[in-house]
């Protein structure tokens, strides 16, 4: 049995699709790679951003929830997500392009801290690493200075010895140091990192962390869902979500964890140099779409022709 490859996806809430896409992939450069919708709830897009190829382990995706409040993250929720760069010149890069957008950044030696428009936490990590740069082109961005895709998270807990056991025995977590904790796979590897929790009471809403997705082989899936229940977690049946299967539960802390697996992919419904472009529907809610396309406010598409990477099929 293969251990955990780090992070598959993180997932977030946004009030506000058009502006989300403009941020995520105008400002920091990443691509849109599926347009779709929660498949809890079609009525609402989800929208995942990624590198070129859609890799797990930089898959950053949103929940639409249209006018809903800012919420707070409290115990039990991620509070920061932690992306890597390739150089402390690239820490420079981003303090003056994220400037340039109106976000304001701190900077402490080798990190980049910020809030996206919404207030969700982000830090930006110079630090070496073996792991493959997952790297989106970007007109106005140099690749050696672009996002990296994940480094970790850090979540907040009023408890930090509670989950101990529970990430060593289910997930194969290993120590880095006091409360960090590390994931690492054949190719990739990412931090779980907590916080003592703040007083105030923790609040779902627009730029809150739903939940972290950590990357299992697919023979693998069902073997790691069997490993949580006998560690004493609760997950549900593996689900198909069509371009990964899934198990959602919550760790001991109260983060909501999934196990996604690594395919069948992005492309599995469009190609690969158009990903992104068209409202793209899962077999399960396809036959929706006649209800669901109307309801859904039509955003543009990134990627003109003229943007396209050099050598790339223009999209």
């Amino acid at each position: 049995m293969k251990a955990l490859n780090g992070i598959h996806h993180i997932s977030a809430i946004t009030a506000d699709a058009a502006d989300n896409l403009a941020f995520y992939t105008g400002v920091m450069g990443l691509r849109l790679v599926k347009k779709t919708v929660n498949q809890d709830n079609p009525t609402v897009y989800h929208l995942f951003y990624a590198d070129e190829q859609g890799t797990p382990g930089a898959d950053l995706t949103f929940f639409e929830y249209p006018g809903l409040a800012r919420g707070r993250a409290g115990g039990g929720m991620i509070h920061r997500i932690a992306l890597r760069v390739g150089s402390e010149r690239a820490l420079d890069f981003w303090g003056k392009r994220l400037a340039g957008a109106g976000i304001d950044s701190t900077r402490e030696e080798d990190r980049l801290r910020f809030e996206d428009p919404e207030g969700l936490g982000f830090e930006l990590l110079a630090e070496p690493v073996v792991d493959q740069p997952l790297v989106a082109w970007h007109p106005e961005i140099p690749e050696q200075l672009a996002l990296q895709g994940f480094a970790g998270v850090r979540a907040f807990t009023r408890r930090p010895q509670a989950s101990d056991d529970f990430l060593h025995e289910a997930l194969g977590f290993m120590h880095r140091s006091d409360a960090v904790y590390e994931s690492r796979g054949d190719s990739r590897g990412s931090f779980y990192a907590y916080d003592q929790a703040p007083d105030v009471r923790a609040l779902g809403g627009a730029g809150t962390v739903h939940h972290i997705a950590w990357s299992s082989t697919m023979e693998d899936h069902v073997e790691w869902r069997r490993r949580v229940i006998e560690s004493g977690g609760d997950p549900t049946p593996v689900i198909d979500r069509f371009y990964f299967r899934s198990i959602y539960f919550r760790e001991p802390s109260g983060v909501l964890f999934e196990i996604a697996t690594v395919g069948p992919g992005f492309a599995s419904d469009e190609p690969q140099e158009h990903l992104g472009e068209k409202l793209s529907l899962p077999p399960a809610v396809e036959h929706l779409r006649a209800q669901i396309e109307p309801g859904l406010r039509r955003l543009p598409n990134p990627r003109r022709p003229a943007e396209a990477r050099p050598g790339a099929a223009a999209s």
